[in-house]
């Protein structure tokens, strides 16, 4: 792994220096657009709604539309802004560690000890173990500060980002404002069930079937020769308009790309349990 920052954790008159790596990874299979008339790739243009050119980078500013007007932001209206750039992680406070609601959690990093010795490093980690807290702390990432907190995962320190209370929803929902009775029995019954179900949680014993059955697709068809020569899906590069500009938005193709993959995950997830109970209906069969 290789760091993405270095910085260090300060509470009162301490200081840990770390490094900092990305906890996670996509382990998706990555594919891009093709016509499926002739294989050829699929770009994407910048191009204006209003004059219908392609605009270059350099022409390009950003925008917040409130639904009746829309304010243009330049890059100097940007740059004015405060840009946090703190290598710090800075502990706000020390909280139980069973307070934190897991849906708050975002991104995930691991901490590795900087320096010449590993005791602070260590001395926090089993502070935090023994007394079951975690520290919320500040940081910066991307020029934003950012709320987030810190906790033991094993042997090392983990740094989670965390959403603004804002940025979690309310829910609220009618259907469960009526009252509902439920019986005793139907909770034994109901707590039977779950004992049945009961495990320890084993990360290693889940796999992604999907990617595994779509690995599996794209080796058998190479195996076939239901191939083409990926040199022969670019093709000639499309002529700039008037003030030219790139053809291919590589920052927009990555976007929807990862949007399709994340809409791809959620209808795998959601189809998953029907299909479990098909492959149940048939194996009772």
């Amino acid at each position: 792994m290789r760091s993405i920052w270095k910085g260090a954790i300060t509470f009162g008159l301490v200081n840990v220096p770390v490094k900092v790596y990305s906890a996670t990874e996509d382990h998706d299979i990555s594919l891009h657009q093709v016509h499926d008339k002739d294989g050829g790739r699929i770009k994407y243009q910048r191009r204006c709604e209003v004059c219908g050119q392609i605009v270059a980078y350099e022409h390009i500013d950003k925008a917040y539309d409130d639904g009746e007007k829309t304010v243009v932001l330049t890059d100097e209206d940007l740059k004015a802004l405060p840009e946090e750039r703190s290598r710090e992680i800075d502990v706000v406070e020390f909280v139980p560690s069973e307070q934190l609601d897991p849906i708050m959690f975002d991104r995930s990093y691991f901490l590795e000890p900087d320096g010449k010795s590993s005791k602070a490093y260590v001395l926090l980690r089993k502070t935090l173990e023994a007394t079951d807290r975690t520290a919320i702390v500040h940081f910066a990432l991307r020029q934003k500060t950012r709320l987030g907190a810190l906790r033991v995962h094993g042997d090392v320190l983990m740094l989670q980002s965390l959403l603004w209370s804002d940025e979690v929803r309310e829910a609220k929902f009618p259907s469960l404002e009526e009252k509902v009775n439920v019986s005793p029995k139907e909770l034994d019954m109901s707590s039977t069930l779950v004992d049945s179900f009961a495990s320890d949680f084993t990360p290693e014993n889940f796999h992604d079937e999907y990617q595994e059955q779509l690995r599996e697709l794209i080796d058998a068809k190479l195996k076939k020769g239901d191939t083409l020569d990926t040199e022969e899906t670019f093709g000639e590069p499309a002529e700039a308009e008037e003030g030219g500009g790139e053809v291919l938005d590589l920052m927009e193709a990555l976007r929807r790309s990862v949007e399709r993959s994340r809409d791809a995950r959620k209808d795998t997830a959601k189809s998953e349990p029907a299909e479990k109970t098909t492959r149940k209906a048939k194996s009772s069969a």
